[in-house]
């Protein structure tokens, strides 16, 4: 049976610099773009693997696997003890790192695309409706799509605006541009 430890900021931290694990970020691209670990790998959540984990470092060492608070970690490591005996999610995630004092690269900020979604969902919707009231009820068959569309996407998880603004130029972040954010 595989063993999942949770693990202190400061234990990981102390272990990493010995050598003995490696930090693996689950965060979304945006996520790590903006801030990141010092030493550590950059592997989505939805693509953990033993396999990807010793390809980026981690043979031999004890995978200790970071989200922003530890949620996120402790499911994917669920995932990982399916095909390792041991892994590790950092206690508190990037919240609890910061908070230790423990040292933090700084990326690009960027607004996260939910919030994105939100925004553009709000606009579209206030927009479409005025245009409704004071131009042609015509308009309003927008807000009613777009409603539609935010409860589709609440019901199966795949929402279509999500997935327009991922491929707008200023969510475009390359990620390796003088210093990469994926592997140092």
């Amino acid at each position: 049976m595989a063993t999942i430890t949770k693990m202190t900021p400061k234990v990981a931290y102390d272990m990493v610099q010995q050598g003995k694990a490696v930090l693996v970020d689950v965060r979304t691209t945006g996520e790590a773009v903006a801030e990141r670990l010092p030493d550590s790998v950059f592997l989505p959540f939805d693509i953990v693997s033993r396999e990807r984990v010793e390809a980026m470092g981690g043979k031999g060492k004890l995978p200790v696997l970071v989200c922003r608070s530890g949620a996120r970690a402790a499911d994917a490591a669920k995932a990982l003890a399916r095909e390792m005996d041991e892994t590790a999610v950092l206690d508190g995630g990037m919240v609890a790192w910061k908070e230790a004092g423990l040292p933090v690269i700084e990326g690009r900020k960027a607004i996260p695309l939910e919030r994105q979604v939100l925004i553009a969902a709000g606009s579209i919707v206030l927009l479409f409706t005025l245009l409704g009231l004071l131009v042609s009820p015509f308009f309003f068959a927008i807000p009613l799509f777009v409603g539609g569309g935010m409860i589709f996407a609440g019901v199966t998880g795949v929402c279509g605006m999500m997935r327009v603004l991922v491929m707008m130029p200023w969510n475009k972040v390359p990620l390796c541009g003088g210093e990469c954010p994926i592997r140092k």
